[in-house]
């Protein structure tokens, strides 16, 4: 698996231009509802691939050809190294939560603090702009050292991971069979380490008919939807299970017309995180068939099991040691791989067969939130990792 002597950029580094097309990719602002614009940043990276050396294409969902005519935004593909099969692939997305007016508002482009507390902030600077750019940076100080990588390498980047991966997911499945492994510089753990198990996925949308009648007057001939609601989120409460990693969150609910009458509708929706892939059944199907006392009450479900867990597999792991290795190499004794209960795209890679070692992006914090930011201090050290793994794995 490994390359004997991988080159290491160390002193020669200079991350100004990392640092550069980081600031272009976060001043981009991309939010994943706004295919428009993320269309937008995905044109950005592909070109700063391309003058590193990649061979650069846009494609569909279904891997042909993206044309511009397209109503939805493109997938990036770049492949570097000698042709082959078996490549190593980086995986990453260039959407954000972050709506547009995030830059010139609450969260601008900025370093803020001095010296080990300096951080770079910005809207998708830590999830996960951050991370692309500085593997840009690893294929840029190989390419001006004009070090070749041994074997194959593919960079997929796609455009709606924040949203569910809809558009995507026949493509990554598709790769992930066909590839060694694969990177995602996701956010890192907060120790900086590595993440080798993430959560399941769950997402479900449940609509209740009820029977409307006036509450004063005739409540006996109302079914009410919002009090059959009530006895389905105790319901879906009890099929969480805590010691298993299961849980259950009713995130939002909605229903009736007014206080006085008997609720014609209802409707609640439901995240449900696993660790393990028999739980994802066994509550899918306790869900499903939800029932209530009211056998005049109609229930629909919509949704579903969106990503299977992510589990530490024995290939998984030996991505982890050989990373370990070179992290040693470079100063880090103690890189190691933990858990979140977070899902990403390394869900849908490992389910599909593919080795993962997922979090590998610098580490910062405030994911999502207008206090999103990573280490300044951090970037150099990144960028000389990505290296060696890209010459390694």
């Amino acid at each position: 698996m490994t390359h004997p002597s991988p080159w290491d950029p160390g002193a020669l580094l200079d991350p100004a231009p990392t640092l550069t097309l980081l600031e272009q990719l976060v001043k981009t602002e991309s939010p994943s509802s706004d295919p428009a614009a993320v269309h937008q940043v995905l044109l950005l990276y592909g070109e700063a691939l391309r003058s590193v050396g990649g061979q650069v294409q846009f494609l569909g969902g279904d891997g042909t050809p993206w044309s511009p005519d397209s109503d939805v935004p493109p997938i990036l593909r770049a492949d570097f190294g000698p042709p082959g099969p078996n490549p190593l692939l980086v995986v990453g997305h260039g959407d954000t939560v972050h709506p547009h007016g995030t830059l010139a508002g609450p969260l601008p482009y900025a370093i803020v603090g001095e010296g080990e507390d300096a951080r770079i902030q910005g809207p998708g600077v830590y999830d996960m702009k951050g991370g692309l750019a500085l593997m840009w940076g690893a294929l840029h100080a190989l390419r001006a050292a004009e070090v070749a990588l041994p074997r194959p390498v593919r960079f997929l980047v796609t455009p709606d991971e924040e949203i569910g991966s809809s558009l995507s997911r026949a493509l990554l499945e598709a790769e992930a069979p066909l590839a060694r492994g694969a990177l995602i510089p996701e956010p890192s753990l907060p120790n900086g380490h590595a993440k080798l198990r993430r959560k399941g996925v769950g997402e479900y949308r449940i609509h209740i008919d009820g029977v409307p009648a006036h509450a004063g007057i005739e409540p006996e001939k109302g079914a009410s939807a919002i009090h059959a609601m009530g006895e389905m989120i105790l319901q879906l409460v009890g099929f969480a299970d805590p010691g298993r990693g299961t849980t259950i969150n009713v995130g939002r609910v909605r229903g009736g017309t007014a206080n006085n009458v008997v609720a014609a509708e209802a409707e609640l929706t439901v995240d449900l995180r696993m660790k393990e892939a028999a739980e994802a059944e066994r509550v899918d199907t306790e869900i499903r068939q939800l029932s209530v006392s009211d056998h005049r009450i109609q229930i629909r479900i919509d949704g579903g099991i969106n990503r299977l867990p992510m589990e530490a597999g024995p290939d998984s792991l030996a991505l982890l040691a050989q990373a370990s290795i070179e992290a040693a190499a470079l100063g880090t004794l103690d890189f190691d791989g933990g858990e979140t209960g977070g899902a990403s795209d390394g869900n849908l890679l490992y389910a599909a067969g593919c080795p993962v070692l997922d979090g590998l992006g610098p580490r910062g914090s405030g994911a999502h939130t207008l206090a999103e930011n990573i280490m300044l201090a951090e970037v150099p050290w990144r960028i000389r990792f990505y290296a060696r793994l890209l010459q390694c794995l």
